[in-house]
């Protein structure tokens, strides 16, 4: 499927996809119920530090797709620049420019998904941190964007 076909794919279902590097749909099930427990959790931290500290950024989570060097991606998190909020306030909730922070949460489906691919492709396309919040190994690895990579 192209990039193209994908943003136009309307199944008429409320199934959530992603394209794969390969070019193919792939069904993103839901999540289960500590997965979201900790989307949401987050979002809410987020909230709140953007309060206390008086940011600028908003936190988002899993409705807005990012639009990397690769392919479309939905993260679990997001935090986003005002420039970003204006940019898909009356459009598809779609980035095309990095967001400063990408955090997702693993599950079983994901961990290759997450780790293995996610990682450089996040960090190829300018993403200045990444987090990998992983409920099974209940370990959070936070990446900064040295360069191409992620310490």
């Amino acid at each position: 499927m192209t990039l193209e076909e994908y943003l136009a794919y309307d199944d008429g279902t409320d199934k959530r996809y992603e394209l794969d590097e390969n070019g193919v749909l792939v069904e993103m099930p839901p999540g289960t119920g500590r997965h979201e427990a900790i989307i949401t959790f987050l979002v809410v931290r987020f909230f709140l530090e953007k309060q206390r500290l008086g940011l600028s950024l908003e936190p988002r989570a899993n409705g807005v797709e990012v639009l990397t060097n690769k392919q479309p991606r939905r993260p679990d998190v997001l935090m986003i620049t005002p420039q970003q909020v204006a940019a898909i306030e009356n459009t598809s909730a779609i980035l095309k420019t990095p967001p400063p922070l990408i955090v997702e949460v693993v599950f079983p489906e994901s961990i290759d998904r997450d780790y293995r691919i996610k990682t450089p492709e996040y960090a190829d396309f300018g993403v200045d941190e990444y987090w990998i919040v992983d409920p099974l190994t209940e370990q959070v690895t936070v990446g900064f964007l040295q360069g191409k990579t992620y310490k």
